[in-house]
């Protein structure tokens, strides 16, 4: 039996989809665990999740519960390391576990990656609104436990 291309390359974001949603598993946020990969030719060349920055305490939220305000979120992690490597994101696409904020939409954009593909949508969506506006191929994939 022959896969056609689109088959393909769905079976690989929902494959890429699961990834990041192990790696949202690392985070040592409680209120929300969010996960990042960046693919570029068909290689892996980043990963994040939503955490607080080297050398500080991994205690995401005060005691409130709220999120304290230097928690990067899983997509700049993940741009950021790119960022400090020989690689970078041009024609990249980001898979996350959950749609980019409205400040890491530009983050997203500047970065180079051309196509985003996430699984549960942000509660604002001004992020993906910007994101298609400027052209990026967003796709969200709800299932991705069947193959």
């Amino acid at each position: 039996m022959e896969v056609s291309p689109t088959e393909k390359q769905l079976r690989y974001d929902k494959a890429y989809l699961r990834l990041a949603k192990s790696w949202a598993s690392l985070s040592y946020c409680k209120r929300k665990q969010v996960g990042a990969i960046i693919v570029k030719d068909a290689i892996i060349i980043s990963d994040g999740y939503n955490g607080t920055p080297a050398g500080f305490d991994n205690c995401c939220e005060n005691e409130a519960g709220e999120t304290h305000w230097y928690v990067l979120h899983a997509e700049a992690n993940a741009i950021l390391k790119v960022a400090r490597s020989t690689n970078n994101c041009k024609g990249a696409t980001l898979y996350l576990t959950h749609s980019p904020c409205k400040d890491c939409s530009k983050l997203v954009l500047q970065s180079g990656i051309s196509r985003l593909v996430y699984q549960e949508a942000y509660k604002d969506t001004s992020g993906i609104d910007f994101l298609e506006s400027a052209g990026l191929e967003v796709l969200k994939i709800v299932n991705i436990d069947d193959v």
